[in-house]
């Protein structure tokens, strides 16, 4: 039951992992060539995924029908599969960095190509290359040792090699792809040792787990080669909801001190689809214009407002880590609107807020953070600003005058 499961899986994956590993080409191509040092991966995984779509019943079925034999299909393909082996062995000898050594690997894997396509051209005639053809294997029995031979080593080492490196590095992006790249290589490397075993030994329960073993040897390279868009796809995504959850506070803020915005205000949708600058940038820039923006307001605050808003706060029963955020965006929303209706700058206090007893718009400049931590800050504040104690808070003059006269 087992088997028969593991073998119609393994033949549905076939267009799925062709698929997989078509994409992780095209979408790693102009990275991966801009790179010396990822051009040997990137071919390696191109070329297999070449090798893989002529292998496709859809493929085979065509030329055998425009042609009449596979033969030409098949040859091309297992030369491509060459290539990608070849291409392994160029990307692990990047360490090494020897131009001797890429040269014998060049060398080698032509001369091996060469020596299949005679080998094809001069044995008798096959319509298609079969390890397990009528009468033997086609082209012949020295063609397979030669194609399965290639592999075997290039997956060897290659295997070695990840492993060696995936142990000692302590990036953690490059040690996933490496052991992503390395699981894709034992099942190629398994793909092989059961066409070797059928070859010599004419092991029958071996095949039908071949299909399984080499789509998901696609699947896991595709992944491999794919992690740096992965991890491009999440900061994209995280700096996407930080822009999304810091606009009601970017917004507002800039409304009142709008010279902060490096370009024109649009819609909160607009920004997000087509930023005004690289979308790298985006979520920082928003950070930067709210600290601007509060650098501003700062100088709105008088001293008497910070224990109302505490007492406002204190009422609706929050977290010391909420209660903070709340007094800081009430005290924030007072500072905007002093500044929209025009009162002048600095105009109730000599020292705009006392800096040594009440909390800043800003976080201290003696107190050093990172940028991970100020975004946790005003997202933190950001919500705070659009929740009830903030909006229900209004200060009465009298109040405001009483809070004052206590020094507070």
């Amino acid at each position: 039951m087992l088997s028969s499961y593991l073998t119609g899986f393994g033949t549905w994956l076939a267009y799925p992992g062709c698929l997989c590993i078509c994409l992780a080409a095209l979408l790693r191509a102009a990275p991966s060539l801009r790179s010396a040092d990822q051009r040997g991966l990137w071919l390696a995984v191109a070329t297999a995924g070449v090798a893989m779509v002529l292998d496709l019943p859809v493929v085979t079925g065509t030329a055998r029908d425009l042609t009449g034999t596979g033969h030409a299909v098949d040859l091309v393909r297992n030369l491509t599969g060459v290539v990608s082996a070849g291409a392994v062995l160029f990307f692990v000898s990047a360490p090494v960095g020897s131009r001797r050594l890429r040269a014998g690997l060049f060398g080698a894997t032509g001369t091996v190509m060469v020596v299949l396509t005679v080998l094809d051209l001069t044995a008798p005639a096959h319509p298609a290359h079969s390890v397990i053809a009528a009468g033997g294997p086609a082209p012949s029995f020295a063609y397979w040792l030669t194609l399965i031979g290639t592999h075997m080593v290039a997956n060897t080492v290659c295997l070695i090699v990840c492993c060696w490196y995936g142990l000692r590095t302590d990036d953690r992006l490059l040690a996933t792809a490496l052991w992503l790249f390395a699981a894709g290589t034992a099942f190629a490397g398994l793909f092989w040792t059961g066409r070797l075993l059928r070859l010599v030994l004419d092991v029958e329960w071996v095949w039908p787990y071949l299909p399984l073993m080499i789509n998901l040897h696609a699947v896991l390279r595709a992944t491999a080669i794919l992690v740096p868009t992965f991890v491009a796809l999440a900061r994209a995504v995280t700096d996407a909801r930080t822009v999304w959850r810091l606009w009601p506070l970017w917004h507002a803020l800039v409304g009142a001190v709008p010279h902060v915005v490096l370009t024109g205000r649009r819609t909160r949708l607009l920004e997000l689809l087509w930023p005004p600058i690289p979308r790298r940038l985006l979520a920082y820039r928003k950070l930067i214009e709210i600290r601007d923006a509060m650098l501003e307001l700062d100088h709105y605050v008088p001293s008497g407002l910070t224990p109302l808003a505490r007492d406002h706060v204190r009422r609706h029963g929050l977290t010391p880590a909420q209660a903070d955020a709340a007094v800081l965006a009430c005290v924030m929303k007072e500072a905007r609107r002093a500044k929209l209706a025009g009162v002048p700058r600095c105009a109730m206090e000599e020292e705009p807020f006392p800096r040594g007893a009440a909390p800043l718009l800003l976080t201290r400049q003696d107190h050093p953070t990172t940028l991970t931590a100020e975004k946790t800050h005003l997202m933190d504040l950001a919500r705070a600003y659009t929740s009830p104690p903030a909006r229900s808070f209004t200060p009465t003059p009298t109040a405001h005058a009483a809070a004052t006269a206590r020094g507070d």
